[in-house]
């Protein structure tokens, strides 16, 4: 590990994966952002994103799409794809899925501005593609939020592998 990120007390980069059976925010990191005076995005894809139908229990797939601009903490990619991977055995709905995710990254880093999309892939012939954002209440943020929102439009299918 790049020995200027060792003193942020990163537990999972670097070391041998141990991956959860179930929901588990805790996996969860971050560490400093650099760059905090400057608006930037960061976006992360999840092609192979899985769960499980609360009722059913059988296996839902998307593609989850995280945008976010951060404030002073920035999620580690490993813990993000080692949490999102835990939703591989946890039941619940496409639509709580989507705002789970959210508000934990929310809550771990108090980003600026941040959205989710769940790009799910027909059930019974129906897609549904939930979409969640938040921006820092009180801020510029905040009406990006809401512009993002009530211009929100369908997205495509997600990409054919």
């Amino acid at each position: 590990m790049n020995s200027s990120r060792e003193n942020e007390g990163l537990k999972t980069l670097g070391k041998k994966t141990d991956y959860k059976m179930d929901y588990a925010p805790e996996v969860l990191e971050t560490f400093q952002n650099r760059h905090p005076d400057h608006d930037y995005w960061v976006q992360f894809n999840c092609p192979e994103f899985t769960s499980l139908c609360p009722i059913t229990g059988q296996p839902d797939f998307a593609e989850i799409k995280i945008l976010y601009i951060p404030g002073e903490r920035m999620v580690e990619s490993k813990s993000l794809k080692l949490y999102l991977f835990s939703f591989r055995n946890h039941g619940d709905f496409h639509e709580d899925c989507v705002n789970t995710i959210m508000n934990d990254l929310v809550r771990l880093m108090s980003p600026k501005y941040i959205e989710v999309v769940g790009l799910f892939t027909p059930r019974g012939g129906i897609s549904i593609y939930p979409y969640a954002n938040y921006g820092r209440p009180g801020t510029k943020y905040a009406d990006l939020a809401e512009r993002r929102l009530m211009d929100h439009q369908m997205l495509p299918a997600p990409s054919a592998k």
